[in-house]
């Protein structure tokens, strides 16, 4: 699978209707990937997707899914996803016990294989592993619902991540999941950001399309301008 080109839009299907997902699917036809977010009610205090229904979406997507796990015990669930033909799934550090070993099951089956981490979670334990991972996911919202507040908080471990990726010449990429509009995706682009997620910004829109190319356009001309 050829992979697209950062900047990289990923519409959260969390802000979609829900009783017309495969329809709602098509609208995001030209994003790079549909970003799903599975919780468990335990990890996160909301309870969204299980295998199933990820199944479903995985079958009717024009575009490749970017699985977000926000659940306790990844390393007994995660693989699942993968197996499901997923092209990205990234399972949350905190709740890890071998995070390196998991994002090494999730490549020999073929998925990407991505790490997240809260608001608060420091990432410089990260730096020295940067390499086993396809994607790191610095989360702007505390994770669990669609519709917060962006965290300008949260760039500096931004900045410090896209630093220690140029410095090693790792092909790593970044991506920020909560909060996205037209202006916070300008902030997270500046700070190294290439992948981004964006529920409202893209399925409040009146025109979807659109929303994503106004998106894309925005993150390339600030990633430019960093």
């Amino acid at each position: 699978m050829e992979l697209p080109r950062a900047p990289r839009i990923n519409p959260s299907i969390l802000a979609a209707d829900f009783v017309n997902m495969q329809a709602e699917l098509a609208r995001i036809a030209t994003a790079d990937f549909a970003h799903v977010d599975v919780m468990d009610n335990h990890f996160v205090p909301n309870l969204t997707f299980g295998p199933q229904m990820v199944q479903r979406i995985q079958e009717t997507s024009p575009i490749p899914l970017d699985v977000h796990l926000m659940i306790t015990d990844p390393e007994r669930w995660a693989p699942g996803y993968a197996e499901l033909g997923a092209a990205s799934v990234t399972f949350h550090l905190e709740a890890s016990g071998d995070p390196i070993s998991l994002a090494r099951r999730l490549r020999d089956i073929g998925s990407r294989a991505g790490v997240a981490v809260r608001p608060d979670t420091p990432v410089e334990g990260l730096f020295p592993v940067l390499d086993e991972f396809d994607q790191i996911l610095v989360m702007t919202v505390e994770p669990g619902f669609g519709g917060q507040g962006f965290r300008s908080e949260t760039l500096p471990k931004l900045r410090a991540l896209a630093d220690e990726a140029r410095r090693r010449g790792s092909r790593v990429w970044l991506q920020v999941d909560g909060g996205i509009s037209d202006d916070t995706i300008v902030q997270a682009a500046e700070a190294g950001a290439d992948t981004f997620v964006a529920g409202s910004a893209v399925y409040g829109a009146d025109d979807v399309e659109a929303a994503v190319t106004r998106l894309r356009e925005r993150a390339r001309a600030a990633s430019l301008e960093g």
